[in-house]
C-alpha cells in the first residue's frame, strides 16, 4: 500500500519511496538537554514515533538516529548568546556532564512513560566532536566556510538554493539583519559552524581554529552523515527549527557532499496553552509529570495528540487533557466488552477495517481518522477474536495501552459511626493490635463490606 508524507521541501504531499527497498532511514532531531523537556517539546517525539510505528507496520526496517544536544547550542538559535549548556551548568551550580545527564536521563523516563520506542541510536554531540572537526575542515577546504576572530562561519552565498526548505527571501533577510552583531562576517546571515571559546568557558576543546566548540547546526549534519549517510529517507523536527537549524543543516550538508541531505523534511506544530504560546521564558510550560501528579496517564496525553493531525497547533487545557483520560478510558471499557460479544466479527469486515486503518495512518499519518475507525469497531455490536485481534494490529502504532482497563470501583459513603471504627482499626494497626484490626473488619464483612486499602486511604466497597 503507498505511503504518502507531507514534505515541507517540496511543499506538497509526496508519495514515499524510499532510497533502499524495505529499508527506512530518519533522523530526528533530539533535545537540548539544559532543562526538563515540557509536553510541548514531547510532541515532536510522539509524532516521530507514531511515523517509525506507521512504517514499521507497512513492514519496513527502520533505522531512527537521535542527537543529544549537549554542547553548541546557543541561547539564541543564529548564534547569539552563550551555550545554553554552559549557562545551566552555571545557574545549578553543576558540570555541564552532570546537567546532561539528569536530563536526558528525564527525557528518556518521559519517553518511555508515553511508550515512545526507544531509536535505533542516540548520539550525544560531545561524543562526536572530532567528527565535527573534519566535517569543519572539509567546509574549509571546500570554500564554504571561513574563518574569522570568534570562530569558523557558512558562506551561505556558497549555497544558492539557501531559504528552499522555508522559502525565506534571502534579500530581505540580509536587508533586515543587525549587522552591527559581526562586522568580519561576509554576510549577516552567515552561520557559525565553530565557535572560539574564551578561556574561561567550560566546555571547549583544541581544534585547527584553537579552543571552541562546535555550532549546534553543525552537530546534526555530521552525526546524520557518519551513521545514516550523505543521503536518507526522512529528517523529522519540530516547526521551529525549519527557518534557522534545519535550512543550516541543508546548506552545510549540501557543501561538504554536494547533496540534501534527506529526501523529505517533516515537522510538528507547536503545542498552545490556552490558544497562547507554550515557552519556558513564559512560564507557562507544564511537563508530563505535572500531568501525572494530576491524576493523568501519559497515554491519555498521547490520546489528546491523536486528536489533531501532527501538522496543525494542538491547544493544551486541563478541561481537554480530562476529557481526554475520560474518553480512553471509554474506549477501553467498550474494546474490554468486545471480546464478550456473541456476534462475531467476520474476516470480511475485520480485513475492511484493516484496509481502512492502513489507508488512513498512511496518508500522511492521519491519527485523528485511525481513531475514528477504532472508535466505529469498539462501539460496534461485532466482537470475539477477530475484533480483538485486529485492535491488537492497530495498538502496534497507536501505543494507548488499549487493553489497560480495570473496571470503576463504586467505593461505599460510610457513616460518622463507620469512619470512626475505621480510624480506630488503623490506630490498631499502628500499634501492632492486630486482633483489635481484625474484629474491625469482620464488624464490616458481617454488614457485607469489603475494606480496600488504596493510596488515598482505606475504601469501602460491597461485597
Amino acid at each position: 500500500m503507498d505511503i504518502y508524507f507531507s514534505n515541507t521541501l517540496t511543499r506538497k504531499k509526496d508519495k514515499f519511496t524510499p532510497l533502499k527497498a524495505g529499508k527506512v532511514g530518519i533522523y530526528t532531531c533530539g533535545p537540548t538537554v539544559y532543562g526538563r523537556a515540557h509536553i510541548g517539546n514531547l510532541r515532536a517525539y510522539l509524532f516521530a514515533d507514531s511515523l517509525c510505528r506507521v512504517l514499521r507496520f507497512n513492514n519496513y526496517k527502520v533505522k531512527q538516529v537521535m542527537n543529544i544536544t549537549d554542547v553548541g547550542h546557543l541561547v539564541s538559535d543564529a548564534d547569539d548568546g552563550e551555550d545554553k549548556m554552559a549557562v545551566a551548568a552555571r545557574e545549578q551550580q553543576k558540570s555541564p556532564l552532570e546537567i546532561a545527564k539528569i536530563y536526558t536521563d528525564l527525557f528518556v523516563s518521559d519517553c518511555n512513560k508515553l511508550n515512545i520506542t526507544p531509536p535505533t541510536l542516540k548520539i550525544k554531540a560531545t561524543d562526536c566532536i572530532n567528527d565535527m572537526i573534519n566535517y569543519v575542515e572539509v567546509l574549509v577546504d571546500k570554500g564554504y566556510a571561513y574563518e574569522i576572530t570568534d570562530g569558523v562561519y557558512f558562506d551561505i552565498s556558497k549555497f544558492a538554493n539557501y531559504g528552499c526548505l522555508s522559502g525565506l527571501d534571502l534579500n530581505n533577510q540580509q536587508a533586515g539583519a543587525r549587522i552591527e552583531v559581526n562586522q568580519e562576517k561576509i554576510s549577516p546571515c552567515d552561520f557559525a559552524v565553530w565557535k572560539q571559546a574564551p578561556p574561561e568557558h567550560i566546555m571547549q576543546w583544541p581544534s585547527p581554529w584553537g579552543m571552541g566548540y562546535p555550532g549546534w547546526h553543525i552537530e546534526c549534519s555530521t552525526i546524520s552523515n557518519k551513521y545514516l549517510g550523505e543521503k536518507f529517507d526522512i529528517h523529522t523536527g519540530g516547526i521551529d527549527h525549519i527557518p534557522i537549524h534545519h535550512e543550516n543543516e541543508i546548506a552545510q550538508s549540501y557543501g561538504f557532499s554536494g547533496k540534501i541531505p534527506a529526501n523529505v523534511w517533516m515537522h510538528s506544530e507547536f503545542i498552545q496553552i490556552d490558544k497562547g504560546k507554550m515557552s519556558k521564558s513564559l512560564g507557562n510550560t507544564y511537563s508530563l509529570d505535572d500531568l501525572i501528579e494530576k491524576g493523568f496517564e501519559p497515554a491519555a496525553y498521547r490520546y489528546m495528540c491523536f486528536n489533531a493531525h501532527y501538522s496543525k497547533q494542538l491547544n493544551f487545557t486541563w478541561d481537554g487533557i480530562k476529557a481526554a483520560q475520560t474518553a480512553m478510558n471509554r474506549l477501553r471499557m467498550s474494546i474490554n466488552k468486545l471480546s464478550g460479544l456473541k456476534n462475531v466479527m467476520s474476516d470480511e469486515i475485520a480485513q475492511k477495517y484493516l484496509t481502512e486503518f492502513n489507508e488512513a495512518i498512511n496518508d500522511d499519518l492521519n491519527m485523528p481518522k485511525a481513531m475514528a475507525i477504532l472508535w466505529d469497531i469498539a462501539r460496534g455490536n461485532a466482537g470475539g477474536e477477530n475484533a480483538i485481534r485486529l485492535i491488537s494490529k492497530f495498538e502496534t502504532v497507536l501505543a494507548l495501552d488499549l487493553f489497560n482497563y480495570e473496571e470503576e470501583k463504586q467505593y461505599l459513603d460510610l457513616n460518622e459511626n463507620q469512619q470512626k471504627l475505621i480510624k480506630e482499626r488503623a490506630a490498631a494497626r499502628k500499634s501492632k493490635n492486630w486482633a483489635r484490626a481484625d474484629e474491625i473488619r469482620d464488624l464490616f464483612t458481617a454488614q457485607g463490606i469489603e475494606l480496600v486499602d488504596t493510596k488515598d486511604g482505606v475504601k469501602a466497597l460491597k461485597k
